[in-house]
């Protein structure tokens, strides 16, 4: 008995289905995407609006220390705007445009990302302006340095090519969300560019609407996402499967004296589950600073409780 082959889409129609979500993305979020100069200093870069207000984001190393900037939109309306706060350990800045919009770009949950789904990158690359490149996830959980020196965490790497310009752009999925803020493309190489998650750029925008700065707590640690083995979630009382692994710890920091050590994993602060790297970095805020705080820490000789006393991160 013959059985008829399994009929598989055309190339055509694939290649159609692509092109869909792409364009579609780019319609959803394009219109919200603003060129960014500096008045009076030069330069320029990208960001995009976040509110009808006009709260805009960008990078910090677009705004450097400038308080004015220009914010021209798609349609070509000129408006001026003024640097609500800025973090440089993570590359981010806020900006309030003068106005109204119609037009915002929603931050998704970069949680939920996953190696190899679409990523779309709009932006003013070298001057072409709201110029759309597309690419793929390619990795998550990246660190890059900041202009200060410091390592940011949670990093996505993309493959959509950036060029000078679209910094501060966003990192778009296609289901028309924000799952990044364009920040970093390698020198040299093809295919390498880097986006601060979006998660990292909502606490930062939610601490500088509420303080005017990011406030820190510092407990000298960098860390990547993990998944939490079954027995290690039972142990540590989670509901999780996935937590941070300390991938270094700084000498004399709070987390070296508490006894805290390269490889580590800790599924849990204060009782709440770490799911990732974005999660420690919220919950190491400004209340953590001189309180005792107790880790759960994941490791092969089983689960401990390490209490750690984070300090005010030097800014």
């Amino acid at each position: 008995m013959a059985f008829a082959a399994e009929k598989l889409p055309s190339d055509d129609t694939l290649l159609d289905a692509y092109s869909a979500s792409v364009a579609d993305a780019v319609d959803r979020i394009g219109p919200a995407v603003c060129r960014i100069e500096r008045i009076g200093a030069g330069g320029h870069g990208s960001g995009f609006v976040i509110a009808q207000d006009g709260l805009v984001v960008t990078n910090f190393h677009v705004v450097g220390d400038a308080r004015a900037v220009r914010v021209t939109m798609p349609d070509g309306a000129s408006r001026e705007g003024h640097v609500l706060g800025r973090d440089p350990d993570t590359d981010i800045a806020l900006v309030r445009a003068d106005g109204n919009f119609a037009d915002i770009a929603p931050l998704g949950d970069s949680k939920r990302l996953r190696r190899g789904q679409i990523a779309i990158a709009i932006g003013n690359p070298l001057g072409f302006e709201w110029t759309v490149t597309a690419g793929v996830v390619s990795a998550l959980g990246r660190s890059m340095r900041a202009s200060t020196g410091r390592l940011i965490d949670d990093v996505i790497q993309t493959d959509a090519a950036l060029n000078p310009g679209n910094s501060g752009g966003p990192l778009v999925s296609s289901a028309g969300e924000v799952i990044g803020v364009n920040t970093a493309m390698i020198h040299g190489a093809q295919g390498i560019a880097f986006a601060v998650a979006s998660n990292t750029a909502n606490f930062v925008i939610s601490e500088i609407i509420r303080f005017g700065r990011v406030r820190r707590a510092f407990i000298g640690v960098s860390a990547d996402t993990t998944n939490l083995p079954r027995r290690a979630a039972l142990l540590s009382q989670v509901t999780t499967n996935t937590a941070v692994r300390l991938r270094s710890v700084e000498k004399d920091s709070p987390a070296a004296k508490a006894g805290l050590k390269e490889g580590d994993i800790i599924a849990a602060i204060d009782g709440r589950p770490v799911t990732g790297v974005d999660d420690l970095v919220r919950m190491l805020d400004a209340e953590r600073i001189g309180r005792e705080t107790l880790c759960t820490v994941v490791r092969r000789t089983g689960v401990s409780q390490v209490a750690v006393t984070p300090v005010a991160r030097a800014s």
